[in-house]
């Protein structure tokens, strides 16, 4: 299975949501950092290797038809030439909003590392360094965040061809994601989820 849709953009900018919504279209199984969570065993040393520049991509997103999210979003660029065909979604929010909420989750993960228990600490590690390439190390303070927000969408801008690319909130719902993707809108509500307490219970394995 090829990837159909690639999601540029990072974490906490309605990932979840879009996940929700591709597989909805009938464009998934959606990819995303849940998964590399729930399929550590397997998923976490492909990615490392991917960071190490040398990613399987056939392993990696075997069985799935799409993909947001981190790890995804921190190698765009590659994916932008492994897939050619697919169609790629940037979502995106107010830098402001987004520190605010990167901060209070991953960001914070990220800093507790040592806190965590032993069995996400490969997973914790190799998301550090996915975050890390993607244009956000450890240790930026809130203006240092916005600031790298906004160039990562530049450098998506950047390297993906316009007419593969829609710059999407999520807050704009079915209308501007379906017309990029020629699909027709479902009757059903935009999904809304993944709110900073879900984020919490996903990685305690509560959802």
């Amino acid at each position: 299975m090829s990837l159909r849709v690639i999601g540029a953009g990072v974490g906490r900018t309605g990932t979840y949501s879009l996940k929700l919504a591709l597989n909805q279209l009938g464009l998934g199984p959606t990819h995303h950092m849940e998964e590399v969570l729930h399929h550590m065993p397997v998923q976490v040393p492909l990615w490392s290797a991917a960071v190490d520049g040398q990613p399987d991509w056939p392993a990696i997103y075997r069985g799935y038809g799409s993909a947001v999210d981190w790890p995804t979003a921190g190698f765009f660029r590659e994916l932008s030439r492994a897939f050619p065909d697919a169609r790629f979604v940037l979502t995106v929010r107010s830098p402001e909003s987004w520190a605010a909420s990167f901060g209070e989750t991953i960001y914070k993960l990220m800093a507790s590392r040592n806190e965590a228990p032993p069995e996400l600490q490969d997973w914790i590690g190799m998301a550090i360094r996915v975050v890390d390439r993607t244009g956000f190390p450890p240790g930026l303070n809130r203006e240092g965040l916005m600031d790298a927000f906004v160039k990562h969408r530049e450098a998506v801008q950047a390297a993906v061809p316009v007419d593969r690319l829609l710059v999407f909130e999520v807050k704009s719902g079915w209308g501007p994601l379906c017309a990029f993707l020629g699909l027709p809108e479902p009757q059903e509500a935009f999904p809304r989820t993944n709110d900073r307490a879900e984020f919490w219970d996903r990685v305690a394995g509560k959802l």
